[in-house]
């Protein structure tokens, strides 16, 4: 299926982002004559995030980050694990719940960490909730093992528990609690029926992907799309409410009226937003356990409203109808859909140009940095300028398993 490639949501972002260049786009316009200025605000973002450029790929770690202290790499280093695989296994068990946990929270929801001293929200929040989850065990069913996901548990979670694993309550709501539940119990369910992807070396958890792709590597050598395609194989069960095509379920892929072509697939625009985040995250638990991934710039930019809120505020996509933005859209809608497509193929184009800015190569400072860096924080600075939430240039209704 081309549709559950890295290379599909690049070519079709591409195809969209020609019909509007051409003008021929229902919904969008795009001002490429606004893309200097953008580059210039993100690459200040960047200097002033990391001032030696030392920006690290995008990924759920950062999350885990607060100030001087990595909670992770506490966490981590306290652990007594077998081997490096075991390890890896852990690592990869905690980045697919807390990613597949870090759809939008709401402006309103907060955690707090005693511990730790923190309050956090936004996906900060997500990521520090679902940390101490995981390091309490709550994900685990061996009390003896507290660092692992395991398919039972997952099975096991209903909205009350991600209420209280996340604080959520009167006063402070986290959208999406259903959803979010509902998501974790397909998970665990589809880890139970493909024990040839979540099984090989233990009992069905989302650590069993790193032996399947330690499997897959050449010399210990692994090509970044090849962690996708993985993931879109073994996760795309879980999406609810997804399209399907010839029984093969799609994930974050839509139809567009826009794109057409002989083939059914022709139709459709592959965004996998949530499995290219966690592709890009399951890198340096590969990497600390000795493979080595290769061609991350064959992963795409984001589809996510950061990176896309930043360009609808910086003028570069611009709606037809300005009254557009007021209106609320569901993930489906061709709205959506061609904002999102857009978001992609102007990342690739924006890229190089802040890669200029700083005055390094694009090789030096490829789209994994530009994102981490970057467009994603530039987006978040902005929307706090421009809108008293913070929120996205628009609301889309999501069910808490897109943004």
């Amino acid at each position: 299926m081309t549709l559950l490639r890295a290379d599909a949501v690049r070519e079709r972002a591409q195809r969209m982002s020609a019909l509007a260049l051409e003008g021929s786009l229902e919904d969008w316009m795009i001002d490429l004559d606004r893309l200097p200025a953008t580059a210039d605000f993100v690459a200040r973002v960047v200097r002033e995030r990391y001032p030696r450029l030392d920006v690290p790929v995008h990924s759920r770690w950062r999350h885990f980050v607060f100030g001087s202290r990595d909670l992770w790499g506490e966490i981590a280093g306290d652990a007594h694990w077998q081997d490096a695989d075991a390890a890896a296994r852990s690592a990869f068990d905690l980045a697919v719940a807390s990613v597949l946990l870090d759809a939008g929270a709401g402006a309103q929801w907060r955690y707090q960490d005693r511990a730790a001293g923190l309050v956090a929200a936004r996906s900060e929040g997500l990521a520090l909730a679902s940390l101490r989850w995981f390091e309490r065990g709550g994900l685990s069913d061996n009390p003896s093992e507290p660092y692992r996901v395991d398919a039972a548990a997952l099975r096991r979670v209903d909205a009350h528990a991600i209420q209280g694993a996340f604080q959520a309550g009167d006063g402070n709501r986290l959208l999406g609690l259903d959803g979010r539940a509902a998501l974790l119990n397909r998970l665990g369910a589809a880890m139970q029926s493909r024990p040839d992807l979540f099984a090989i070396a233990d009992s069905p958890r989302p650590g069993g992907l790193f032996d399947v792709l330690r499997s897959r590597a050449s010399n210990r050598r692994l090509p970044a799309a090849a962690i996708l395609e993985i993931l879109l194989e073994a996760l795309g069960p879980i999406w609810e409410a997804r399209p399907t095509l010839g029984g093969v379920p799609l994930g974050d892929c839509w139809p567009h009226p826009a794109m057409t072509g002989d083939r059914a697939e022709d139709g459709y625009v592959p965004l996998h937003k949530l499995s290219q985040w966690l592709a890009y995250s399951l890198i340096e638990p590969l990497e600390n356990a000795g493979i080595s991934v290769s061609g991350v710039h064959e992963l795409t930019g984001l589809a996510e409203y950061r990176n896309g809120g930043l360009l609808v505020d910086m003028g570069v996509l611009a709606p037809r109808d300005p009254a557009a933005l007021s209106k609320t859209y569901a993930v489906a809608d061709p709205f959506v859909v061609g904002w999102r497509a857009l978001t992609v193929a102007l990342l690739d184009r924006l890229a190089p140009l802040i890669a200029a800015e700083l005055g390094v190569t694009p090789d030096r400072f490829p789209l994994a940095c530009v994102l981490e860096g970057g467009t994603w924080a530039a987006g978040r600075l902005i929307a706090r300028k421009v809108r008293a939430d913070g929120g996205p240039p628009f609301h889309v209704a999501s069910d808490g398993t897109v943004f």
